[in-house]
């Protein structure tokens, strides 16, 4: 029997309901069909392997929803974070210094052949002004991370810097071979924990 048609009689989701049969080949017998597709030995108990699966997918739908509970608030604990290119925060003051942190982020532009017939070179200017706010932002996630990893809830004197290679290296004719520009971003800054003055 096709496990497609098993699937649709329970009304399975039939790539699930695969996937788990092969990661119980010892107790279902099954074979891969010649087109693609599952077909159960006769004589399983098919309500048996529907039960356990449904079971099976319960927790699996469980424990995503777990992770993405999680994944939220670890967002939202996240988002609390203040940053700033001060060294203080109006109305709240530091209790603890943790120490310099950074988080980064970089990006290859390919340079393009030239030429005719392939478009000409690529506009690097423009794909680097597109990424920037990317790059920026990435950085910045990076280094609430860190923060966040420290215990603090707050990053001082915060600023960028920028890399820029033009990387180069020898073709096997011994001419020069261009490789894709690298730009990065660094965001820098004092992990700190702040509490509101009285």
């Amino acid at each position: 029997m096709k496990s497609i048609n098993v699937a649709r009689e329970y009304g399975l989701n039939p790539q699930w309901f695969d996937l788990w049969l092969t990661q119980h080949q010892s107790t279902y017998r099954f074979k891969v069909g010649m087109m693609g597709g599952v077909d159960i030995a006769d004589g399983q108990d098919m309500q048996s392997a529907v039960n356990s699966f449904k079971e099976w997918a319960d927790q699996q739908q469980a424990q995503a929803e777990q992770q993405q509970q999680v994944l939220a608030e670890h967002q939202k604990e996240l988002a609390g974070i203040l940053i700033t290119s001060g060294f203080n925060f109006d109305g709240f003051k530091i209790t603890k210094y943790s120490g310099y942190i950074s988080g980064d982020d970089v990006i290859q532009i390919d340079r393009g052949g030239g030429g005719f017939w392939n478009g000409g070179a690529t506009d690097v200017g423009a794909a680097l002004m597109e990424s920037l706010v990317h790059l920026r932002r990435n950085a910045l996630n990076e280094l609430k991370e860190a923060a966040f990893a420290l215990g603090c809830n707050a990053v001082i004197g915060v600023d960028f810097d920028y890399l820029t290679l033009d990387p180069e290296t020898v073709n096997s004719q011994g001419g020069t071979l261009y490789m894709p520009y690298v730009f990065g971003v660094t965001a820098n800054g004092n992990a700190v924990v702040i509490e509101k003055s009285n």
